[in-house]
């Protein structure tokens, strides 16, 4: 970055007021760059900017959550009789269908196709050698081989094999097969991912 250039993180309710004292060009996300003031009262109204709020808090881990805006549905864990392990293998995340689902990190597509109950599923394999999975999903983006990016699109949410309605099923598991399945909350938010 230039030496007239600084970043700083800034909450997405302080970038108005940046663009309207005139010192910031927003981006997307929660991060800009002000230039290097050279006025006293440039000066004193970039402080104030950043006085205004804390600094985002920026994961630093190469995780994200597999949506955008993640709102959980059913837990991992809840015993039950619909599910053939006993218990819920995976955390349901409400949305609709035709929601973008996307790769918590870097990693290499092991399956992509009809997953039976799972219905339209794609799995990947992680760097840390853990399986990341993603089922019901009503389009593929994907295939089998495939290097994926921490964020990259693999397909779109939906409502196929056993489901009541739509909705993305995730699951982190220790292997490639089914009943390796360890907590997905816990394993995103130990990468740093906030739900």
């Amino acid at each position: 970055m230039p030496a007239q250039a600084r970043r700083f993180a800034l909450p997405r309710f302080a970038l108005p007021r940046a663009a309207r004292i005139g010192i910031a060009t927003t981006v997307a996300g929660a991060s800009f760059v002000l230039p290097l003031v050279t006025t006293m009262s440039g000066q004193a109204a970039a402080a104030q900017v950043v006085a205004a709020a804390p600094a985002a808090k920026v994961v630093s881990s190469g995780f994200v959550a597999p949506l955008a805006k993640p709102v959980l549905g059913e837990a991992y864990g809840v015993a039950g009789s619909m599910w053939a392990s006993g218990h819920h293998t995976g955390q349901d995340f409400v949305c609709s269908t035709g929601t973008p689902v996307r790769a918590i990190a870097n990693g290499v597509v092991v399956q992509a196709g009809n997953g039976g109950a799972y219905g339209n599923q794609v799995e990947i394999k992680l760097a840390d050698g853990k399986y990341a999975q993603y089922a019901h999903l009503s389009v593929i983006g994907v295939k089998i081989g495939q290097r994926v990016t921490v964020g990259q699109q693999l397909g779109l949410s939906g409502a196929t094999g056993n489901v009541t309605g739509p909705h993305l099923h995730f699951e982190v598991r220790t292997g490639p097969n089914y009943g390796s399945d360890i907590n997905p909350v816990a394993y995103l938010r130990a990468h740093g991912v906030a739900l």
